[in-house]
């Protein structure tokens, strides 16, 4: 009898050892999933930044202004050319709007308002939506303009 309680003893000791190494696996295993999940993670979150880096790059160069490594280049003949068609866009809505208030019609679909000789009617929501929209635009601009001076300002600071 003391030879059979000695040997489950034995059996019972290997089996819960082998529970250890199983469990030890199992948490490797466990590990190694999450380590992966957290790199592709870092990796979607890296590729994001890329691409917002690249479309603010676009922007700029539309506007014939390049940032690569710290060195900033203004293609002053692609500016100026931005800046004579968007001064177009201007000169042709103001010239419309213009015109409008002369005949007394005044109707922007997007902004909410409309004006004839008659009455006016102001939609006080798309009124708000656009300021919003223009209020979005403006910021974003004003980042790109401060994130260039910051830039430049490292770059400089580097240089002296």
């Amino acid at each position: 009898m003391k030879h059979l309680l000695i040997t489950l003893i034995i059996l019972l000791s290997f089996s819960g050892c082998q529970d250890k190494a199983k469990d030890a696996q199992a948490q490797a295993q466990h590990d190694a999933q999450v380590a992966a999940k957290a790199k592709a993670e870092l990796l979607a979150e890296q590729e994001a930044q890329k691409q917002k880096a690249k479309q603010k790059n676009a922007k700029l160069s539309q506007m014939g202004i390049d940032m690569n490594k710290g060195v900033i280049t203004v293609d002053t003949n692609k500016t100026q050319a931005y800046l004579d068609q968007f001064s177009q866009k201007m000169q042709s809505q103001m010239k419309q709007i213009s015109e409008d208030l002369q005949k007394g019609i005044i109707e922007t679909k997007e902004a909410g308002i409309s004006i004839n000789k008659e009455h006016i009617n102001i939609d006080l929501n798309k009124t708000k939506n656009l300021l919003e929209i223009w209020g979005k635009k403006i910021q974003a601009f004003a980042e790109e303009l401060d994130d260039m001076s910051q830039q430049t300002e490292t770059n400089t600071t580097k240089g002296n």
